[in-house]
Protein backbone atom coordinates (compact mmCIF):
# COMPACT_ATOMS: atom_id res chain seq x y z
CA UNK A 1 0.00 0.00 0.00
CA UNK A 2 1.21 3.25 -0.82
CA UNK A 3 1.44 6.32 1.38
CA UNK A 4 -0.08 8.59 -1.00
CA UNK A 5 -1.64 8.13 -4.51
CA UNK A 6 -2.05 11.22 -6.68
CA UNK A 7 -4.35 11.20 -9.23
CA UNK A 8 -3.00 14.06 -12.05
CA UNK A 9 0.68 14.44 -13.78
CA UNK A 10 0.39 17.91 -14.28
CA UNK A 11 2.24 20.82 -12.41
CA UNK A 12 -0.04 20.56 -9.47
CA UNK A 13 0.46 16.19 -9.35
CA UNK A 14 4.17 16.82 -9.85
CA UNK A 15 4.99 19.33 -7.50
CA UNK A 16 2.96 17.27 -5.02
CA UNK A 17 5.00 14.26 -5.75
CA UNK A 18 7.97 15.63 -5.36
CA UNK A 19 7.35 17.17 -1.88
CA UNK A 20 5.48 13.61 -0.90
CA UNK A 21 8.92 11.88 -2.28
CA UNK A 22 11.58 13.36 -1.06
CA UNK A 23 9.65 13.39 2.71
CA UNK A 24 9.94 9.48 2.92
CA UNK A 25 6.15 8.95 1.93
CA UNK A 26 5.36 5.84 -0.69
CA UNK A 27 4.09 8.25 -3.44
CA UNK A 28 2.21 6.77 -6.82
CA UNK A 29 1.15 9.23 -9.65
CA UNK A 30 -1.63 7.93 -11.82
CA UNK A 31 -1.46 10.16 -15.29
CA UNK A 32 -3.67 9.93 -17.60
CA UNK A 33 -1.58 12.60 -19.34
CA UNK A 34 -4.45 14.49 -21.05
CA UNK A 35 -4.03 17.63 -19.35
CA UNK A 36 -4.43 21.36 -20.49
CA UNK A 37 -0.79 22.39 -19.87
CA UNK A 38 0.13 19.75 -22.58
CA UNK A 39 -1.42 22.55 -24.68
CA UNK A 40 -0.17 25.03 -23.34
CA UNK A 41 2.78 27.91 -24.34
CA UNK A 42 4.02 29.46 -20.75
CA UNK A 43 5.33 32.95 -20.96
CA UNK A 44 4.78 33.53 -17.34
CA UNK A 45 6.11 30.88 -15.03
CA UNK A 46 8.81 32.05 -13.26
CA UNK A 47 11.99 30.48 -13.98
CA UNK A 48 11.47 30.52 -17.65
CA UNK A 49 12.56 33.62 -19.49
CA UNK A 50 12.38 32.50 -22.66
CA UNK A 51 8.88 31.00 -22.12
CA UNK A 52 8.80 27.35 -21.83
CA UNK A 53 6.30 24.64 -23.48
CA UNK A 54 3.52 22.93 -21.51
CA UNK A 55 4.64 19.14 -22.40
CA UNK A 56 7.88 20.54 -21.37
CA UNK A 57 7.11 21.61 -18.47
CA UNK A 58 4.91 18.36 -17.29
CA UNK A 59 7.85 16.68 -18.91
CA UNK A 60 10.70 18.08 -16.52
CA UNK A 61 7.74 17.80 -14.05
CA UNK A 62 7.58 14.05 -14.16
CA UNK A 63 11.08 13.61 -13.99
CA UNK A 64 11.89 15.71 -10.84
CA UNK A 65 9.08 13.87 -9.00
CA UNK A 66 10.16 10.18 -10.08
CA UNK A 67 13.99 11.75 -9.03
CA UNK A 68 13.14 12.21 -5.69
CA UNK A 69 11.32 8.74 -5.30
CA UNK A 70 7.15 8.57 -6.72
CA UNK A 71 6.00 5.80 -9.00
CA UNK A 72 4.94 6.96 -11.78
CA UNK A 73 1.96 4.89 -14.05
CA UNK A 74 0.38 6.06 -17.40
CA UNK A 75 -3.48 5.23 -16.51
CA UNK A 76 -6.78 6.39 -16.54
CA UNK A 77 -8.18 5.94 -12.90
CA UNK A 78 -12.07 4.79 -13.08
CA UNK A 79 -12.78 4.51 -9.91
CA UNK A 80 -11.87 5.44 -6.30
CA UNK A 81 -13.09 3.79 -3.20
CA UNK A 82 -12.64 3.65 0.47
CA UNK A 83 -11.32 0.66 2.10
CA UNK A 84 -10.75 -0.39 6.24
CA UNK A 85 -7.35 1.28 6.23
CA UNK A 86 -7.41 3.71 2.98
CA UNK A 87 -8.46 3.97 -0.39
CA UNK A 88 -8.60 1.53 -4.11
CA UNK A 89 -8.03 3.32 -7.42
CA UNK A 90 -8.96 0.93 -9.98
CA UNK A 91 -7.48 2.14 -13.41
CA UNK A 92 -9.63 1.47 -16.88
CA UNK A 93 -7.35 -2.05 -17.36
CA UNK A 94 -8.57 -3.50 -14.12
CA UNK A 95 -5.54 -2.78 -11.91
CA UNK A 96 -5.97 -1.94 -8.35
CA UNK A 97 -3.47 0.30 -6.48
CA UNK A 98 -3.95 1.00 -2.66
CA UNK A 99 -3.16 4.26 -0.80
CA UNK A 100 -3.78 5.91 2.73
CA UNK A 101 -4.14 9.12 1.43
CA UNK A 102 -5.52 10.24 -1.87
CA UNK A 103 -4.57 13.33 -3.92
CA UNK A 104 -6.65 14.81 -6.79
CA UNK A 105 -4.87 17.14 -8.96
CA UNK A 106 -7.35 16.58 -11.85
CA UNK A 107 -7.80 19.91 -13.41
CA UNK A 108 -10.89 20.52 -15.05
CA UNK A 109 -11.95 16.80 -14.98
CA UNK A 110 -14.01 15.60 -11.72
CA UNK A 111 -15.49 12.82 -13.35
CA UNK A 112 -13.48 10.59 -10.68
CA UNK A 113 -14.32 12.78 -7.93
CA UNK A 114 -18.22 12.64 -8.74
CA UNK A 115 -17.89 8.87 -9.34
CA UNK A 116 -16.72 8.95 -5.63
CA UNK A 117 -19.31 11.01 -4.21
CA UNK A 118 -17.39 14.19 -3.64
CA UNK A 119 -18.73 17.58 -3.07
CA UNK A 120 -18.50 19.97 -5.76
CA UNK A 121 -18.77 23.59 -5.82
CA UNK A 122 -19.53 26.53 -8.32
CA UNK A 123 -15.94 27.41 -10.30
CA UNK A 124 -14.86 30.81 -10.07
CA UNK A 125 -12.88 30.91 -13.02
CA UNK A 126 -13.30 31.26 -16.98
CA UNK A 127 -14.72 27.80 -18.56
CA UNK A 128 -14.03 26.20 -14.82
CA UNK A 129 -17.91 25.30 -14.69
CA UNK A 130 -17.20 23.46 -11.22
CA UNK A 131 -14.66 22.41 -8.75
CA UNK A 132 -14.15 20.32 -5.49
CA UNK A 133 -15.23 22.06 -2.35
CA UNK A 134 -12.09 21.65 -0.23
CA UNK A 135 -11.02 23.13 3.16
CA UNK A 136 -8.10 25.56 3.73
CA UNK A 137 -6.03 22.49 3.74
CA UNK A 138 -6.91 20.92 0.56
CA UNK A 139 -9.33 18.41 2.34
CA UNK A 140 -12.54 17.12 0.27
CA UNK A 141 -15.38 16.13 1.71
CA UNK A 142 -14.36 12.55 2.07
CA UNK A 143 -11.71 12.17 4.75
CA UNK A 144 -7.93 11.73 3.51
CA UNK A 145 -9.05 12.25 -0.14
CA UNK A 146 -7.18 15.65 -0.90
CA UNK A 147 -7.77 18.42 -3.90
CA UNK A 148 -5.13 20.43 -5.23
CA UNK A 149 -4.73 23.19 -8.31
CA UNK A 150 -8.00 23.92 -10.87
CA UNK A 151 -10.00 20.80 -9.45
CA UNK A 152 -9.24 22.68 -5.74
CA UNK A 153 -10.38 25.95 -7.43
CA UNK A 154 -7.36 27.64 -7.81
CA UNK A 155 -6.01 29.80 -11.42
CA UNK A 156 -4.88 27.73 -14.15
CA UNK A 157 -2.02 29.67 -14.23
CA UNK A 158 0.50 26.81 -14.11
CA UNK A 159 2.77 28.24 -11.38
CA UNK A 160 -0.13 28.90 -9.06
CA UNK A 161 -1.36 24.90 -9.51
CA UNK A 162 2.04 23.78 -9.17
CA UNK A 163 2.12 25.91 -5.33
CA UNK A 164 -1.06 24.77 -4.99
CA UNK A 165 0.18 21.29 -5.03
CA UNK A 166 3.27 21.70 -2.90
CA UNK A 167 1.01 23.53 -0.34
CA UNK A 168 -1.47 20.76 -0.44
CA UNK A 169 1.15 17.79 -0.08
CA UNK A 170 3.25 19.56 2.99
CA UNK A 171 -0.23 19.66 4.74
CA UNK A 172 -0.33 15.61 3.78
CA UNK A 173 2.69 15.13 5.06
CA UNK A 174 2.32 16.96 8.18
CA UNK A 175 -1.04 14.92 9.01
CA UNK A 176 0.87 11.41 8.57
CA UNK A 177 4.04 12.18 10.21
CA UNK A 178 2.11 14.20 13.04
CA UNK A 179 4.09 17.14 12.74
CA UNK A 180 4.65 20.05 10.50
CA UNK A 181 6.46 18.97 7.66
CA UNK A 182 9.66 21.89 6.02
CA UNK A 183 11.34 21.17 3.74
CA UNK A 184 14.43 23.83 2.87
CA UNK A 185 17.63 23.00 1.53
CA UNK A 186 20.55 25.20 1.45
CA UNK A 187 23.87 25.99 -0.78
CA UNK A 188 26.97 24.19 0.34
CA UNK A 189 29.16 26.07 3.10
CA UNK A 190 31.76 27.87 0.83
CA UNK A 191 35.61 27.30 1.62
Amino acid sequence: MYDVAIVGGGPAGASAATFTSHAGLQTIVLDADKGMTRRAMLYNHLGFPEGTTGPELVDRGQEQATRAGATWEKVDVASLERRDDGFALTTEDGRTFEARAVLLATGANLALAKQAGLETSPGTEPRINEILKVDASGQTSMAGVWAAGVAAGMSVHTIITAGDGARVAINIISAQKGERYVWHDVLPART
